[in-house]
């Protein structure tokens, strides 16, 4: 009888359960500072952080299905339609059911929405500048594919 046996794994070291220690921990409290960050940047827009993300993808390209905008963020319809309903209450955006296919509603700027976007682009800078350290050569663009990368891998691995 051929018997093989599963190796065993050491248990991790205490340490390896220290707050401190953990990735999920490290990403949650560096989220919260940035979302704090932003709430002052974005209160003059009168707009909050997840606000801005949907008129950032709008800014980049109008007239989307609310699919391809929950797609991009990574957010389902039932998380995305208040937001929407929120920016098309302050005159920001207008939803419209799609002429080919009725369940689809296409969401596109109003001239408001296209107008903030000249007083948004203050807000980059200001968060690089808040962000990064002085003698960070690249802008930044090291940290921001190292956490797309982890992003992908997470989802990847998640599925």
């Amino acid at each position: 009888m051929n018997r093989t046996s599963t190796p065993k794994i050491p248990a991790p070291p205490a340490a390896a359960l220290a707050l401190d220690e953990q990735l999920c921990f490290a990403l949650y409290s560096a989220s919260l500072a940035m979302n704090k960050l932003y709430r002052g940047l974005l209160a003059d827009l009168g707009i909050t952080y997840p606000q801005y993300l949907v008129m950032l993808v709008l800014w980049e390209r109008d007239g989307l299905r609310i699919s391809d905008i929950g797609e991009r963020l990574y957010l389902d319809s039932a998380t995305l339609t208040p937001l929407l309903k929120r920016l098309e209450t302050a005159g920001l955006l207008q939803r419209a059911r799609a002429i080919d296919d009725e369940r689809s509603v296409i969401v596109t700027l109003t001239s408001s929405g296209r107008t903030l976007r000249k007083r948004a682009r203050a807000i980059p800078p200001q968060v690089a500048c808040a962000a990064l350290a002085p003698d960070v050569k690249d802008g930044g663009r090291s940290v921001h594919r190292a956490l797309r990368t982890l992003r992908d891998r997470v989802l990847a691995n998640s599925e």
